[in-house]
């Protein structure tokens, strides 16, 4: 009977663990800390499989080599978001003739854990352990196979096929685009429940996506995409048509790509929604930003900055002439750090004017420019005109192409103070990408101060925050010393962050300052290696090491980080 023994004694017997290997075990323990059994998987004196069946035992649970998926009831699983089973490995697998739920799980002895699963499901627990692999693979198979079967989140449409939605498609939009009808209407409720929950979520996109045989609603909440619902095909059309009337589109071209916006209160909170519509082979794409015009700019002191950047970003942005620019992807959080910088130094001494795509807040008292390329009103021919409008600072949404890249140069030589964004993996590329433009390398050296690289990652949710000990692998990915970093920190999953871990997102930044020695390599037509080369020489942080401080302080997690900058461990690799 193993039952209640200590962990150690119970591998020892199970998997003839020698004495030596649990004395290296528990000396590693005492060192770094943890728990014993993880220790000896790290150690690889056993497998996770088997540290399950010595859990099992302590436990006096039963053990499980196999999980039948298909014999999971979609019912229970409903009651279990995908993103908790994941967090804590634990599905449940049916319900008991005594009217128990039979969950099987990775670490029985989490009581808090299994607390929390008994007022979900409003029933006691029978547990089973099962090998982590195992459980997140049947944990994947078996929501998948949910998700194939579930139209649950739309069966008000299944039930109320008006006259509406039987009908062809213009008699739908006639329908539709009748203030006076019914409100009340299956997809108009669907729509606007889509908006609210989207809303809720903080989502900042929403994506309609149709393919042969089903129709997708994503959302993008902190970066990630996740699946809401799946509204039967049939009533596709009747989604797509609503959401274009709402944007202003035409709903009789379905061939040619369209952009639209939606304007709405949600919440007592304004919003500004652009629409694009791209047609696909299984018919109409739509995805929409979401815009909060209500909500409150960063500073740069909230942005995240360590000190070091926070000063060298303050002296850049009160210079009185030079190029500053922001690079990263799409959803980086370029533009929010330019207007960061923009509310920093807006006064009634300066003349600001930005030119945009769209304008996303407004600044008070600065003179914004929305671009609008139907009258040729484009980044170049904006920044043009503003040269004879008097300007201190100027801020273009993007330098994409020779024109732009030129101009903001020679008004930057001119005595004007530029800020702009440009498409980059990191810091030294966009000095690249300008002589890429063909902009002259001696243009480049003279006019460009800086280039600030940066991501958005996901920050850990406050609420269910938790510490755990690392493997010395993970540690050395990032940089990190095993013998510095004895702990790190991850979000369990709670109701706040909708069991993911995560709520929010802050940046991490890669600060390239151009000083002389930078300006010689750029003159002498050098690549981004060599002057990442340099510039690291000269104490930049990158994107990984900021971020490695960020996973230190206990502000994101290590998986984070090591996502966002997968392209700084290839170049390095």
């Amino acid at each position: 009977m193993l039952w209640g023994r200590p962990i150690g004694e119970i591998i020892q017997t199970l998997f003839s663990v020698t004495d030596q290997r649990l004395l290296d075990a528990v000396q590693v323990q005492k060192e770094k800390g943890g728990r014993l059994g993880e220790v000896l998987v790290s150690l690889k004196a056993i497998s996770t499989a088997q540290l399950a069946k010595a859990l099992a035992a302590q436990m006096d649970l039963l053990y499980l080599d196999k999980i039948e998926v298909e014999k999971i009831d979609p019912e229970i699983l409903r009651l279990l978001p995908i993103s908790f089973a994941k967090q804590n490995r634990v599905l449940p697998i049916g319900v008991m003739e005594n009217g128990h739920i039979a969950l099987v799980c990775a670490e029985p002895f989490l009581v808090d854990l299994l607390d929390e699963l008994r007022l979900l499901f409003g029933k006691e627990l029978d547990a089973y352990v099962a090998a982590p692999e195992l459980i997140m693979n049947s944990i994947n198979r078996a929501y998948d196979r949910l998700i194939r079967q579930a139209e649950t989140a739309v069966a008000e449409l299944e039930e109320s096929e008006s006259d509406t939605i039987k009908g062809g498609l213009e008699e739908e939009v006639v329908d539709l685009l009748d203030s006076e009808g019914d409100d009340e209407a299956p997809i108009i409720r669907l729509v606007n429940s889509l908006m609210s929950q989207a809303v809720k979520d903080r989502a900042s996109d929403i994506h309609v996506e149709p393919f042969e045989r089903d129709l997708v609603v994503r959302f993008r909440i902190d970066g990630i995409l996740y699946e809401i619902i799946k509204p039967p095909k049939r009533f596709q059309n009747s989604i797509i048509s609503r959401l274009k009337i709402m944007a202003g589109l035409n709903i009789a071209e379905k061939r040619l790509p369209q952009d639209g916006r939606i304007r709405l209160k949600v919440a007592g909170k304004d919003f500004d929604i652009r629409v694009s519509s791209v047609p696909t082979g299984y018919g109409e794409r739509i995805v929409m930003r979401l815009l909060d015009r209500s909500s409150v700019l960063k500073s740069l002191e909230e942005i995240g900055f360590s000190k070091y950047n926070l000063k060298s970003i303050h002296q850049i942005i009160n210079a009185s002439h030079g190029i500053f620019l922001v690079s990263g992807p799409t959803g980086s959080g370029k533009t929010s750090t330019l207007y960061a910088c923009l509310s920093q130094i807006n006064t009634p001494e300066l003349n600001i004017l930005t030119i945009e795509d769209p304008v996303e807040y407004q600044l008070p008292g600065v003179g914004q420019v929305q671009v609008n390329t139907k009258i040729d009103l484009t980044f170049a021919s904006g920044l043009r005109a503003f040269l004879r409008q008097d300007p201190d600072v100027i801020m273009v949404g993007e330098i994409r192409d020779r024109t732009t890249a030129e101009i903001a140069v020679q008004a930057s030589l001119t005595g004007h103070l530029v800020f702009s964004t440009i498409h980059t993996n990191d810091a030294p590329g966009a000095v690249t990408r300008l002589v890429d433009m063909q902009v002259e390398p001696f243009l480049v050296a003279s006019s460009l101060m800086a280039v600030l690289a940066q991501r958005l990652v996901r920050t850990i949710c406050s609420e269910c925050r938790e510490s755990y000990v690392p493997t010395e692998e993970e540690l050395r990915e990032l940089g990190l010393d095993p013998q510095d970093t004895p702990y790190l920190w991850r979000g369990k999953g709670c109701e706040s962050c909708q069991k993911t871990g995560y709520l929010g997102r802050q940046g991490i930044f890669e600060l390239m300052l151009v000083d002389d020695n930078i300006r010689q390599l750029i003159l002498q037509n050098a690549d981004s290696a060599t002057i990442k080369a340099k510039a690291r020489e000269q104490g930049m942080v990158t994107l990984r090491e900021d971020g490695a401080q960020k996973v230190k302080a206990g502000i994101t997690t290590l998986e984070e980080v090591t996502r966002m900058t997968r392209e700084e461990s290839l170049t390095l690799d």
